[in-house]
């Protein structure tokens, strides 16, 4: 059974909020005018950052790829107690609230770290096309625009979710390695 996008997207509101931020912060890094921003709406889509169009393929390639980055460290930070609890003690009895509160919080902002095929498409237009960027960044490119239309065509079996799973025991499991 398909579980319709948009209700995915409001069970799993936490994440959108980050991943608009995300974009956001990076274009407030990046010094890149903002013009419009809808952390969470009811709606397609469930949320958007309207920027100026931006020239810089280094920012363009920050401003795309920052929910990816930003979402993966905050969501494994946060799903990290009940992480370990699960995934290294392997004694999750679902009895303690806040665990449960910061595992799907934190799966909810890890399953929209993956950038917009929006995103993608604006990096190969100023990135993977434009004759003045060097091979070098466009090597270096072109996997993260990959990945991006990886994690938009997986979506449909939920690659996002896997992903976010996937991350989520993957702090624990580096910590038990080195501690």
């Amino acid at each position: 059974m398909l579980i319709p996008a948009q209700f995915i997207s409001i069970v799993t509101f936490p994440g959108v909020i980050v991943h608009e931020l995300s974009h956001q912060l990076f274009c407030r890094w990046c010094k890149v005018p903002v013009y419009e921003v809808k952390y969470f709406q009811f709606g397609n889509p469930c949320g958007y950052v309207v920027h100026e169009p931006v020239k810089s393929p280094l920012k363009n390639f920050l401003t795309a790829m920052g929910p990816f980055l930003i979402n993966t460290v905050i969501g494994m930070l946060i799903t990290l107690p009940a992480s370990v609890s699960l995934f290294l003690f392997k004694s999750y009895h679902g009895g303690n609230l806040l665990n449960l509160v910061l595992g799907w919080l934190g799966i909810s902002i890890l399953m929209h770290a993956f950038p917009s095929t929006g995103d993608a498409k604006a990096m190969v237009n100023s990135i993977l096309k434009n004759p003045e960027v060097n091979i070098l960044a466009k090597i270096i490119t072109a996997p993260f625009i990959g990945l991006i239309y990886l994690g938009a065509i997986g979506s449909v079996f939920w690659l996002d979710l896997i992903y976010a799973i996937a991350m989520a025991a993957l702090l624990p499991k580096l910590f038990s390695l080195f501690f």
